[in-house]
């Protein structure tokens, strides 16, 4: 049975020494939250992942959902106690706004706190993850009637989410949607059409649905410039808040999936449902992308996640299965072999999955800081790059973050052996699961596009050149350092291919489109590499600190830098790979007739 336990040590190492958020204790968020309270809030969440939601990971896998022939949808045994436990103990309100009963921690405790559902139960995780996402669209972009309705019944966790887009016929192509919405004489639409792949679209776990469907009003332009969003409760609220009538929408089936088994994700039919629009006409996408931006640094915290559980799984097997002798002498001399853990191949597997989760992990919080600092900041300028940087950077958390996360998952499956491809040890879930976080919220694809195609030239390519900036003043107050030269001398030449590929971009790109294209994959490698070299650079630095003062005798700072030594000897030299690669064109990759194939 597969285990998991919260890695609250890196936690304390990132917010405290890397990231110092004490710094910002002035802030909105952050002065109501203090080292000491953001530790016993992440200590008491880790009980709960590690005590309730992990040995239901298991459990979702092997039951599912199941739809009953009205439409209902019954939740894997456990799943609803469990939920209950969540809202009760208030886990759904974390980082959500005081003014509708959230707590109001900064988003960067509930990451941390999002990574461990996710790496104990990534299927019921979905659940409360899903609904803030439509939290944070209604926070932004309702009425206040609308805010007033629904927001605290969503941060409470007594309603729940979901989000509509996908429809048979289209998925990224959104411009083809059909869904189609009537007005009525009372303000309010009729929604009518089918859309697919809706997680938690039908569940047991809570009072009320809320979902968010993309449709389009009659009459309203062709393609993504006519397309509204629409409230539609799953029952009908009334003016007192109670819950009225049934509406219009059903569960038609729930898709069989290659994992996350344990989330009904379903096909919706509206047949004449009662919607309200949410923001202005037309203007759909703009208000449900704020939704989709949340989800998609959720779907990189995913990928993060299943390769931190399946790397924990994989060291912990590393250990005790015993099997075959070390190449340079035997170090279980009393015993019929050696662990597997001495091998050099397996320590590669686990080294991999290690230095990513490590330097991801801090990616990924570093990012959030800056999601806190647009919003709770005095500095218009500090805001601006905050901005800046949260456009950047999501395709990329989505995308690295997933793509690595699932190859973590496949190795430490195969650390396994051929135990790893037997059921019931557990790493076959970890894979299966993984694998949704390459597909789903904008396939990593589409976002490698969307980073070189939209996020690069973004106000004159501001945010890139923010960030080379604010590299090179790292290299350059920390190159005399001499413990931090191997990072400082990574970092520089990181750096120097993703300015390199990015200047190959700009004069390629627009000259032919396929360029860009052709290279975007690489290119947005090659970019994950290179923060992740900034990241483990901030890492050395501040585990070097925390040495000379008084943690000499810790051994977690040593290893900490031996991992960020291994990350530069065995995963920086893949960017220098991906730059010769995307420099390469568009001409190799469609050479190729189409008939050829």
């Amino acid at each position: 049975m597969p285990t998991y336990k919260a890695p609250l040590r890196e936690y304390r190492f990132l917010l405290q020494n890397v990231l110092e958020i004490e710094r910002y204790s002035n802030l909105p968020g952050f002065s109501d939250a203090p080292v000491d309270l953001i530790n016993q809030v992440l200590e008491e969440g880790a009980k709960f992942c590690e005590g309730v939601l992990a040995p239901l990971n298991k459990v979702g896998d092997e039951h599912g959902c199941k739809r009953s022939e009205d439409g209902s949808v019954t939740t894997p045994p456990g799943f609803k106690e469990a939920y209950r436990q969540f809202t009760e103990a208030g886990w759904s309100s974390l980082s959500s706004d005081p003014a509708y009963g959230g707590q109001g921690m900064p988003h960067i405790v509930a990451l941390a706190w999002n990574e461990m559902v996710a790496s104990s139960n990534m299927a019921f995780g979905m659940y409360p993850g899903l609904s803030h996402g439509a939290y944070e669209a209604i926070h932004q972009h309702g009425t206040d009637a609308q805010k007033q309705a629904y927001l605290p019944k969503l941060v409470s966790g007594e309603w729940t989410g979901t989000m509509n887009l996908t429809e048979p016929h289209c998925g990224t192509d959104l411009g083809m949607l059909r869904t189609k919405a009537i007005p009525q004489a009372d303000g309010s639409y009729r929604i009518s059409g089918q859309k697919i792949f809706i997680s938690a679209g039908e569940h047991d776990l809570a009072k009320n649905i809320i979902h968010l469907v993309l449709a389009r009003i009659e009459g309203a332009p062709q393609g993504t410039k006519g397309i509204s969003l629409f409230i539609v409760p799953k029952f009908l609220v009334g003016a007192d808040g109670a819950l009225g009538k049934r509406n219009g929408v059903v569960c038609g089936k729930i898709e069989e999936k290659m994992g996350i088994h344990g989330n009904a994700t379903c096909v919706l039919n509206y047949d004449d449902a009662v919607g309200y629009l949410i923001g202005q006409e037309n203007k759909g996408l703009m208000a449900m992308f704020t939704m989709m931006n949340v989800a998609r640094l959720g779907v990189g915290l995913q990928g993060l996640s299943q390769s931190e559980v399946a790397y924990q799984n994989g060291v912990a097997y590393a250990k005790d299965r015993l099997q075959g002798r070390s190449i340079t002498g035997a170090k279980n001399a009393n015993g019929p072999a050696d662990p597997i853990i001495v091998h050099p191949d397996i320590r590669r597997m686990l080294m991999d999955a290690k230095a990513f989760n490590e330097g991801a992990r801090a990616f990924a919080f570093w990012t959030a800081l800056y999601g806190d600092l647009l919003h709770a900041s005095p500095d218009e300028k500090l805001r601006e790059k905050a901005n800046d940087y949260m456009g950047l950077m999501t395709p990329v958390i989505k995308s690295y973050l997933t793509d690595k996360g699932y190859a973590n998952a496949t190795n430490c499956q195969q650390v396994y052996g051929g135990h790893g491809y037997i059921e019931e040890w557990g790493m076959s879930q970890f894979v299966r699961d993984a694998r949704i976080t390459q597909i789903y919220e904008g396939a990593n694809g589409i976002q490698a596009l969307d980073l070189v195609g939209r996020k690069l030239g973004a106000n004159g390519g501001r945010a890139i050149f923010a960030f080379f900036n604010e590299i090179d003043d790292f290299i350059a107050a920390n190159e005399e350092e001499e413990d931090l030269v191997p990072f400082t001398e990574g970092l520089k030449n990181a750096k120097a291919w993703l300015q390199d590929g990015t200047m190959w971009l700009m004069q390629n790109g627009m000259t032919n489109f396929d360029n860009a294209g052709a290279a975007s994959h690489d290119y947005l490698n090659l970019f994950g590499i290179t923060a992740l070299a900034y990241m483990w650079a901030l890492q050395a630095k501040a585990a070097l600190a925390a040495k000379k003062n008084g943690g000499a005798a810790d051994p977690y700072y040593d290893n900490k830098l031996v991992t960020g030594r291994y990350f530069l000897a065995r995963s920086l030299p893949d960017a220098s790979a991906h730059l010769h690669k995307l420099k390469s064109g568009a001409g190799p990759v469609m050479a190729l007739a189409a008939e050829a194939f």
